[in-house]
């Protein structure tokens, strides 16, 4: 994996939370439960994906799609829905920044769509 600063990187977003599901063999980070990002190396019998580590991100439609036409590393996410997450090989070449981008970007998908008063209780905003 070229990214070892990432499970840092995941972890240090608001409210964030890391599990491990042995059943799928993935690293999952979740912000109230609710799946921002997910780690995983499918095996070869997952063609495209197999033999790669990658992170499956969340990700809007109309992105997903840009971002998937002007990188290789980046596909439809793995055993997601496949217009709302995108898969990132972490071992090919996408620029950090980017990565970062979308793991921001993921976060704060999943965050808007929790409750207002939740959101104010991760971000630590009091209010006015």
């Amino acid at each position: 994996m070229n990214y070892a600063w990432l499970d840092d990187y995941l972890l240090s977003l608001p409210g964030a939370e890391k599990d491990y599901k042995p059943e799928w063999g993935w690293f999952r980070y979740m912000v109230r439960g609710k799946l921002f990002a997910a780690v995983c190396s499918p095996g070869t019998e997952h063609r495209i994906y197999g033999g790669h580590d990658l992170v499956n991100l969340k990700c809007d439609p109309a992105r997903a799609e840009l971002l998937r036409a002007s990188y290789p590393d980046i596909l439809p996410g793995f055993y997601s829905d496949k217009r709302t997450w995108i898969a990132c090989f972490l071992d090919g070449d996408l620029p950090d920044d980017l990565l970062r981008r979308l793991c921001e970007e993921s976060h704060r998908l999943v965050l808007e769509k929790l409750p207002k008063y939740v959101q104010r209780e991760i971000l630590d905003i009091s209010e006015d």
